[in-house]
C-alpha cells in the first residue's frame, strides 16, 4: 500500500503556510516539520510582524519543534521549507541536528548552498520538491509589492 504521506503532500502543508505569510505581508516562506508522518511544528516568516531579521519560517520551525519534543535535538525529523534555507537557517538546522531538509525553490542569491554554508554530516537534504509552485509565490509577492510601492 502506498504511503499517501510522501514529500509532495508535506510540501503543499508548507505552502500552506507560506500562503499564510503572504497574507500577513511577509516573504511567503512556509516551514513544516514532520516526525513518523505527523506534523509537530507549523510556522511562516514572522519578520515584519516580529520586526526580528531572525524569525525566518525554518527558525519558528525549529523553536516549535523542539519544544514539542521536550529538547534541542530534532533527531528523525524532517523539516520541509518552501525556499531553500539561508545560511543563518542552515546554521541553526546544522546545530538542531535535524535528521532531514526537504525544500521547495531555491534562492540562488542567498540560500545556503550559494553561501557554502554547512549542514550536519548526518543530515539529508531534497531539493526542488513542488518547486515551481513555492516559486510561483514568491513571484506572486515580490510583483505585488513592486506595485504597491
Amino acid at each position: 500500500m502506498l504511503n499517501p504521506y510522501d514529500d509532495n503532500y508535506f510540501m503543499k502543508k508548507a505552502l500552506e503556510e507560506a500562503e499564510i505569510a503572504f497574507e500577513k505581508g511577509e516573504v511567503p516562506v512556509g516551514a513544516i516539520v514532520v516526525i513518523n508522518d505527523r506534523i509537530i511544528a507549523r510556522a511562516h516568516n514572522l519578520t515584519e510582524l516580529l520586526n526580528d531579521v531572525t524569525a525566518h519560517a525554518e527558525m519558528q520551525a525549529i523553536t516549535a519543534a523542539a519544544n514539542f519534543l521536550g529538547g534541542k535535538y530534532l533527531h528523525n525529523c524532517t523539516l520541509y521549507v518552501t525556499l531553500e534555507p539561508c545560511q543563518m537557517c542552515a546554521g541553526a538546522l546544522y546545530w538542531s541536528q535535524i535528521s532531514k531538509i526537504v525544500y521547495g525553490a531555491r534562492d540562488e542569491e542567498r540560500g545556503y548552498i550559494k553561501m557554502d554554508t554547512k549542514l550536519h554530516p548526518k543530515t539529508k537534504v531534497v531539493g526542488g520538491i513542488m518547486a515551481e509552485e513555492a516559486s510561483d509565490i514568491l513571484k506572486r509577492f515580490f510583483i505585488r509589492k513592486r506595485n504597491l510601492n
